[in-house]
């Protein structure tokens, strides 16, 4: 893991944390490797949301440390995260329905203070998702399923992140609109932003993860491609309780 480690944009090393004293996550590792897309599956109740919020900044882990891009940013908050080059979508509502579209971007770039780069990154958002440039002058409550996710990935694109985190991106959206996000998901990956995932849509985190950590009662219970987790049969394991025999 030290390897692992050392080559990733992001790590999450020998993390134990939970709420009121109780440990959901325990001396749990993740590493995230630059330019891929990496994966987080596991049962309700595995740690999922709670490694998030450690990551994100909104919980501080009881032991470990978290390094982003060579530095020790367990202490840091969510604000400062951000402005070193991590974005984070949420599950729920991550955008304000009663602004337009065009002010949910550029509430996106709040830490951006440069007017021109603003500009010039809501062009470049806009091209990207020609809807969103349809629909600017309209209320983003408004927006369907689908739009309003593409509208998440837009105010993030805003600050130009190096690390996408995202949380549950196909909940609640038809299979043709997940298949719209993972699509961006993919050029976004190819245009060099590095993604971590945490989704409950498998079949379709697994077309396209590079890498996926598999939790287990807030430990490490597998770590491998999609094919390798695949053949040992973890997703039986995990979902249905099945062993090997």
């Amino acid at each position: 893991m030290a390897g692992s480690e050392h080559a990733a944009v992001l790590s999450a090393q020998a993390i134990t944390a939970g709420y009121g004293g109780s440990a959901v996550l325990q001396d749990l590792h993740i590493a995230v490797r630059r330019g891929a897309i990496t994966g987080v599956i596991g049962p309700n109740g595995a740690g999922k949301s709670t490694l998030l919020k450690v990551l994100v900044g909104y919980l501080r882990p009881v032991a470990g440390r978290i390094v982003f891009e060579g530095g020790d940013i367990t202490g840091l908050a969510p604000e400062e995260r951000i402005r070193r080059g991590m974005a984070y979508i949420a599950q729920q509502c991550s955008y304000f329905p009663s602004q337009t579209v065009a002010d949910n971007l550029r509430l996106g770039a709040y830490l951006v203070r440069d007017a021109r780069l603003r500009a010039e990154r809501e062009a470049s958002v806009f091209e990207r998702f020609p809807v969103l440039a349809q629909r600017r002058r309209q209320l983003a409550g408004m927006l369907s399923g689908g739009e309003a996710r593409m509208l998440e990935l837009g105010r993030m694109l805003m600050m130009a992140p190096r690390l996408a985190i995202l949380d549950e991106p196909s909940i609640g959206l038809s299979p043709k609109l997940v298949e719209t996000v993972y699509e961006q998901v993919r050029r976004l990956r190819d245009e060099g932003i590095t993604f971590l995932i945490v989704e409950q849509n498998v079949r379709k985190l697994f077309a396209v993860a590079d890498q996926v950590f598999a939790l287990e009662n807030g430990r490490n219970g597998f770590e491998g491609s999609p094919a390798e987790l695949s053949a040992e049969g973890v997703l039986a394991r995990l979902y249905l309780g099945q062993t090997g025999t």
